[in-house]
């Protein structure tokens, strides 16, 4: 029996409800998944970068790591603002400026000459960039009910890992580029991987749909069927939804900032040195050196996946992301111990990545247990803004330890009991259960 004033689809043409959830992910996850991947390329390609700019433009490793890292503090400015505006005047127009902005200033980066600018453009593509990934998250919750979010949010996310299996060998071929038409390998790696953001923004003003009642290309079945669905997903969880101000001063919510900051920490502080670190142990270069950098990837791809879906259909979301994190700890510990040695190295990374990547669709389901509405677009903000603050912090760090030590176990230590530390947070808070999918 349908709820009252739902007409059931099978009543209205044999369309079962089941068929609509998978034609709405065929339609939107694969085209975020494609806006992510570039996102994150524009991202993290300064790790490709990093030899090169250094020996180019004299950067000390601390200047390196402090440039990478900078990226989030303009990240952190405009995330809430971004947010709300996207909540204010729909994802497809917002979505298509982040993606064209961030674009134009990621190409403008192979202008860079020196200490400042360097500075200046990576905060730049932080403010130009800031709001995309929460803003995608709330776009979900218009869409994907809380009991099948986690894989489709695993979905989602598989972007980052795919970004590095794409991004390598394609960062590793444009640096062969050096001295082409007096560009250095590294001006080609970012006028090349920029122009894609660019693209992808134009065709997001014509393929985005803000809410599930404006699909045109479901049928009118499917659509109210959905609209209703979002409906009755939202009532469900709004009892326990905090409002605007509360969300503020929520402790759930800080604290949920500060894992989301450790777990940031260690993801940027991997993707940004960890080409870096393969390539002083390896002595590789270029493509060689991306198609190694990619190994550790492709088994996060299935591990992100596998994970998401056992989070869904137990319904159980916090003791997921403390396992990996504690997975993740031990993957990093063994890298502190691996020194040069390149197997022990790969197989370090493989156990942290395969680990620590699945926390993040995972954890995402977490925060609309508590938020809804204007909250939600603030609050999810909030928690990405503060802890992507860790991608300053992880990769600075990393620098500042490398110079003082001279090697870069101390730093991936630090990482492991950061993770360590996640896990205990996100064990001792409390969240309404989630109906298995």
């Amino acid at each position: 029996m349908s709820e009252k004033g739902t007409v059931p689809l099978t009543d209205r043409g044999g369309l079962a409800p089941d068929a609509v959830l998978p034609q709405v992910t065929r339609r939107l996850i694969p085209f975020l998944f494609i806006c992510y991947v570039i996102a994150y390329i524009d991202r993290v390609n300064i790790g490709f970068a990093a030899s090169a700019m250094q020996r180019d433009l004299g950067f000390s490793d601390s200047v390196y790591g402090t440039g990478a890292g900078l990226f989030f503090l303009g990240y952190f400015l405009f995330e809430i603002p971004s947010n709300l505006i996207l909540e204010r005047v729909g994802a497809r127009r917002w979505m298509a400026r982040i993606m064209i902005v961030w674009g134009l200033v990621s190409m403008a980066t192979m202008f860079v000459e020196g200490t400042w600018s360097f500075y200046g453009m990576r905060v730049l593509l932080g403010l130009a960039e800031a709001g995309f990934f929460p803003g995608a998250i709330l776009y979900l919750t218009y869409w994907i009910p809380q009991r099948a979010r986690a894989r489709n949010a695993a979905l989602f996310m598989i972007a980052t890992p795919v970004a590095i299996l794409v991004g390598a060998p394609l960062s590793g071929l444009l640096m062969e580029l050096d001295g082409v038409l007096g560009l250095h390998g590294w001006q080609w790696l970012f006028l090349g991987e920029g122009l894609p953001a660019v693209i992808a923004g134009v065709v997001t003003l014509f393929y985005l749909t803000d809410r599930p009642e404006q699909a045109e290309w479901l049928s009118p079945q499917a659509r109210e069927w959905l609209t209703n669905e979002m409906a009755r997903d939202h009532a469900a969880a709004a009892h326990g939804h905090l409002t605007l101000g509360a969300s503020f001063r929520s402790a759930r919510v800080w604290l949920l900032c500060f894992a989301y900051f450790l777990n940031t920490s260690v993801t940027y502080s991997v993707f940004l040195w960890l080409p870096k670190i393969l390539e002083d142990a390896s002595g590789l270069h270029g493509i060689r050196l991306g198609l190694l950098t990619m190994i550790p990837f492709v088994f996060t791809l299935a591990a992100m996946v596998i994970v998401g879906r056992h989070s869904d259909r137990t319904g159980e979301r916090k003791l997921h992301v403390a396992a990996c994190a504690l997975v993740g700890a031990c993957g990093l510990a063994l890298a502190s111990a691996s020194g040069s040695s390149v197997p022990l190295l790969l197989v370090s990374f493989t156990l942290c990545q395969s680990a620590q990547r699945s926390i993040q669709p995972v954890f995402w389901t977490l925060p609309p247990l508590l938020l809804g509405g204007t909250a939600a677009a603030a609050g999810f903000a909030l928690i990405n803004a503060v802890g992507n603050l860790g991608g300053y912090a992880g990769p600075s760090m990393m620098g500042w330890l490398k110079q003082t030590t001279g090697g870069y176990g101390p730093g991936m230590l630090v990482l492991a009991g950061g993770l360590v530390i996640l896990a205990a947070v996100v064990a001792s808070l409390r969240f309404p259960r989630v109906r298995p999918s």
